[in-house]
């Protein structure tokens, strides 16, 4: 049944209606498709030949190699991460919860580029735990451990911040009916737990994802730049664009380009998925009572 603030959206006069919708296209238009449009215009300005020659260019598939490896990395952590993180915080009451789930938040409120100063001063060789790695043979800073740190620390929020919200909703109530029907605690969460919170894991882990494929900040600060062991994508298209290869930088760009559309088409793929499940769901509820 339609409610009282759905009445009056739709009955609201043309005009406004037009111009609203206007507004919302231009924006779209200005910032999503015009630049997209750029990028692939410049990506294709001296023909798909010279496209193929940038993107196969060694250095391009190292920083395509090394860019998978920190995203894999850094999914697989956070998968860890965002349960344990998850479950802590909606199953458990104890002091200082309300301010762990704070700290979760934390890093989408720092800037990636202070991020990554504040792991130079820690883990740099001058740093305060750096000194204790380089004594034994550990390099952090300008090497792949440095890149996976700052990348994941970006990346921490997005798998528990979906979960927390869609376990509190949930509930407890049929882990704690499994428990007393004898299932363990291993049980309880594949049979039960993880269920219920699939979709809200795996949006997480598009969204995390996605966001480690195009960190640019924090991994510009700690990788030093050196081609051919520290470069990512997005670092790569800053190294051909200061070099004045504007072509090979714009289809490396495009490569960024077309994931970030990817990522856009499981995101709403799996928004899709999740509502027709809750939608399920609710009705065997109402057919159950």
């Amino acid at each position: 049944m339609a409610t009282a603030t759905d009445r009056r959206a739709t009955t609201d006069p043309v005009a406004v209606r037009v111009l609203l919708t206007l507004v919302a296209l231009l924006f779209v238009a200005v910032f999503l498709v015009l630049p997209l449009a750029t990028v692939f215009a410049g990506a294709l300005a001296k023909g798909v030949g010279a496209f193929w020659e940038a993107v196969r260019d060694p250095e391009t598939l190292f920083s395509v190699r090394l860019t998978l490896l920190v995203t894999i990395s850094v999914v697989l952590a956070n998968l860890v991460f965002g349960l344990a993180a998850a479950w802590v915080v909606t199953r458990f009451r104890f002091p200082g919860r309300r301010l762990l789930s704070s700290l979760i938040e934390l890093p989408l409120s720092i800037s990636p580029v202070v991020a990554g100063l504040v792991f130079i001063l820690l883990l740099g060789d001058a740093g305060v735990f750096g000194r204790f790695l380089s004594a034994h043979g550990i390099k952090v800073i300008f090497a792949l451990p440095g890149i996976v740190v700052a990348t994941l620390f970006v990346t921490l929020p997005y798998v528990a911040r979906e979960l927390i919200p869609l376990m509190e909703a949930g509930g407890s109530q049929e882990e704690e009916a499994a428990l007393t029907l004898g299932a363990r605690g291993w049980q309880i969460f594949r049979r039960v737990t993880l269920p219920n919170i699939s979709w809200g894991l795996l949006y997480g882990v598009v969204l995390a994802s996605a966001r480690a494929l195009g960190e640019f900040g924090a991994v510009s600060v700690v990788s030093g730049h050196v081609r051919g062991e520290t470069t990512t994508v997005p670092l790569q298209v800053e190294i051909l664009y200061n070099e004045y290869h504007f072509a090979a930088a714009f289809a490396v760009a495009s490569l960024l380009s077309l994931l970030a559309l990817f990522t856009v088409a499981v995101k709403k793929w799996l928004q899709g998925r999740s509502a027709v499940s809750r939608g399920i769901g609710s009705s065997t509820e109402r057919a159950g009572t």
